[in-house]
């Protein structure tokens, strides 16, 4: 196996940075358009050879050092009990929003036969990789996924969640505590399936003050990488907010921090207690530019890194499904070039 990518979440000395992207087996591939065009998206998660058809499109078209696998984060919630569904330009809809304790008592916990269809994929996969390059398992953080399920959908304000959280704390913490207890089953069954590392997606933890991701966030998440069977997995703590909440990211013990793209990567990896590898952290937008200017930005942020154990070049968030195929490739080819 090409271990570059797992050297480097375990902050071993590597020749270059490893790379992977996150959404990295996505719309901005045509290739995901003819497979998207025949089935709903939620079919894709749930047939374990689609699902593999799709999380091997990057590793085949695009060389990475990781492959992630195709799912989304709003499945345990689905497994909970969320009515969901995916709209073409709408996004993600629970049918049946979580607003009240009567809400919050219905959802199920012991939901893992649910979830088999993920395990399913993950063997699929680990058999067209072939022992490559390592496969990342993922979920979405209790917060995160807290979220969709009281707004119903997206939010741009996340004004209900926040109702919920300062009006009725109690009411928001058994809900976290029930997305938490799933979350680390659903990762330790990935783990058993196969997956050699894990990634935490906390994707609006940005939406919230430092005190309520102290409250609201972090000890869910401290309590999820507590619960995993880790031996040799690395954990990946990834949240849009993470140049910011970096030092309390840090305190549940990741072995990687994926770091959006407001801070320098350096100030934060020096920041951080040693042994915790960082990830990112290139703005996706500089992927739309041309070429020359690509390249600049991937050797700048290099060579600002260059000497550092734990480093795994991504993006600050994930890319956009309008950037134009061949300026990932080319990025790709790029960090594939380098040499400290």
């Amino acid at each position: 196996m090409n271990t570059l990518f797992l050297d480097a979440a375990f902050s071993k000395q590597t020749e270059r940075p490893p790379v992977w992207m996150m959404r990295q087996a996505g719309r901005f591939m045509p290739e995901y358009w003819e497979i998207k065009n025949k089935y709903s998206f939620l079919e894709m998660c749930k047939t374990p050879e689609i699902a593999a058809d799709v999380t091997m499109l990057p590793v085949d078209l695009l060389g990475i050092d990781a492959a992630i696998l195709f799912s989304d984060i709003l499945v345990t919630g689905e497994a909970m009990g969320g009515d969901l569904s995916f709209t073409q330009g709408v996004g993600p809809k629970y049918a049946n929003p979580v607003r009240t304790l009567k809400d919050v008592d219905a959802l199920e916990v012991d939901v893992l036969d649910k979830l088999q269809y993920v395990a399913d994929a993950i063997k699929v996969i680990q058999q067209r990789l072939n022992g490559s390059i390592p496969l990342i398992g993922f979920a979405g953080a209790p917060f995160t996924v807290m979220s969709y399920l009281v707004e119903g959908g997206s939010s741009k304000d996340f004004k209900l969640t926040k109702l919920l959280m300062h009006n009725q704390p109690e009411v928001a913490h058994k809900l976290l505590a029930k997305i938490a207890k799933v979350t680390a089953d659903y990762l330790n069954l990935q783990i058993a399936a196969g997956v050699n590392a894990i990634q935490i997606f906390d994707s609006w933890a940005l939406a919230l003050s430092w005190n309520d991701y102290q409250e609201f966030s972090h000890r869910y998440i401290q309590e999820i990488i507590a619960n995993l069977n880790r031996k040799d997995i690395p954990v990946i703590s990834f949240c849009k907010g993470s140049s910011v909440f970096a030092p309390i990211m840090a305190e549940a013990k990741p072995d990687v921090i994926s770091v959006d793209w407001n801070a320098d990567l350096l100030n934060i990896k020096n920041s951080l207690p040693a042994g915790i590898a960082v990830q990112g952290n290139m703005d996706p937008h500089i992927l739309y530019a041309d070429k020359p200017v690509i390249k600049k930005e991937i050797l700048r942020l290099f060579e600002r890194m260059r000497g550092q154990d734990g480093f795994i070049f991504n993006l600050g968030h994930g890319i956009m499904p309008d950037i134009p195929f061949d300026n990932v490739k080319y990025a790709v080819e790029v960090i594939k070039d380098f040499k400290y």
